[in-house]
């Protein structure tokens, strides 16, 4: 019993009795105490905060679930005899506080952030769940679109503060679920992220559209409604693919995770979002840039999606090197992806239109079918080029 004492975590005592919590409740000065303990500190006519000895405008108590989930968890592991496992609650109970406390310079609340990457790669299971039990993940997410004014973007070491926060927060999202996202649809919230994508490093970019990517493989009805939210603010969906040309994997990246819902694709080509998929196949062709190749397939299967819109077949048709760009990917020997992807767009965009039928053929696209055809391509690739022979025979 006495080394069961000793490795009780300091978040699991109560200030009063200083034992493992039965019943933790929080007085409306934040603090928190075993029910008992504080219920007899009252009885005897006390009307102050045993820690921070505030006076108590509203003397109600509030249960602690969060804290009793924790405990109850912790004890069904035996952790009581693991002191690393102590050592740790009591370490991230001491990062969070200090990431609330409104005295805490921002620097070392930068210090904390850093602290808090590492543990999320360091800690076992249930250290991780602590994450979550002691709500670091909401908290991380209002310290950056919550609190945020304008002006104080500018500052480079607030724009550190932000890089290290939203690693944090994707790390975080990783080991758990996506619901905590949904706070981003309040109005606020919404529009700090734009502002964030208008005047943020190219790090915070990044680490925005990784988000973007995450929230759009959620099954929840609520983060998809932020989804569709993202898809439907034009300023931020023109920031993302203007960001295609600055970081051509995370923009691609994020606006194909917001082409996922039909109901952002018609806002994804009014932003130029074709123009910009044509821009960045072009630069795969002449480029040979290896990461940036890894990504044309899925730029080729944004683009066949954005195709089914009359608008985005007017804006290929209307870019001079839309259908060029495209009979140039046809015949890809290394990446039958991108194959397969630009025959379909091709089928998609020469069935309607005979101009692009025509320029497509001085192009070469008869040549480049051909080839296609002879090589160990798949079978629905070449399902696809027959359909656009006929197309163009027709």
């Amino acid at each position: 019993m006495k080394e069961a004492q000793m490795t009780i975590p300091h978040l699991f005592r109560c200030p009063i009795s200083l034992d493992l919590f039965q019943d933790p409740v929080t007085l409306c000065t934040g603090q928190t105490y075993d029910r008992s303990s504080i219920e007899k500190w009252l009885a005897a006519g006390n009307l102050t905060c045993p820690v921070t000895m505030q006076r108590l405008h509203d003397p109600s108590i509030v249960p602690n679930h969060t804290l009793r989930h924790l405990i109850d968890q912790w004890l069904q592991m035996g952790s009581q005899f693991d002191p690393g496992n102590s050592a740790a609650i009591d370490s991230l109970a001491a990062l969070k506080q200090s990431l609330e406390s409104e005295e805490t310079t921002l620097e070392n609340k930068l210090q904390s952030l850093e602290k808090i990457r590492v543990l999320s790669d360091e800690y076992c299971s249930f250290k991780k769940s602590c994450f979550f039990q002691l709500g670091l993940l909401p908290l991380l997410l209002e310290l950056v679109f919550g609190r945020l004014q304008p002006p104080q973007l500018n500052k480079h070491d607030m724009q550190q503060f932000i890089e290290v926060a939203l690693c944090c927060i994707l790390k975080l999202l990783h080991l758990g679920s996506l619901e905590p996202l949904n706070v981003l649809k309040q109005e606020s919230k919404m529009a700090t992220f734009l502002l964030l994508f208008e005047q943020g490093t190219s790090m915070i970019k990044t680490s925005l559209c990784d988000l973007i990517d995450l929230a759009s493989s959620s099954s929840d009805p609520e983060t998809q409604e932020l989804c569709s939210m993202l898809g439907n603010c034009h300023k931020l969906v023109h920031e993302m693919v203007v960001f295609v040309g600055q970081n051509f994997k995370a923009g691609i990246k994020g606006i194909s995770a917001l082409c996922s819902w039909q109901s952002n694709r018609e806002n994804l080509v009014k932003a130029g979002a074709i123009d910009g998929i044509i821009k960045y196949i072009s630069g795969c062709e002449s480029e040979r840039r290896h990461e940036k190749i890894l990504m044309a397939p899925m730029a080729m299967a944004m683009l066949e999606k954005l195709l089914v819109l009359e608008s985005g077949k007017d804006a290929l048709i209307n870019n001079p090197n839309g259908i060029e760009t495209l009979v140039k990917m046809v015949f890809r020997v290394s990446d039958q992806e991108c194959s397969e992807g630009a025959v379909g767009s091709l089928v998609i965009v020469c069935g309607d239109h005979g101009c692009a039928r025509e320029e497509a053929i001085a192009a070469g696209i008869l040549t480049q079918l051909l080839l296609l055809l002879q090589s160990q391509c798949s079978s629905t690739t070449k399902a696809k080029a027959r359909m656009l022979l006929n197309l163009l025979r027709s």
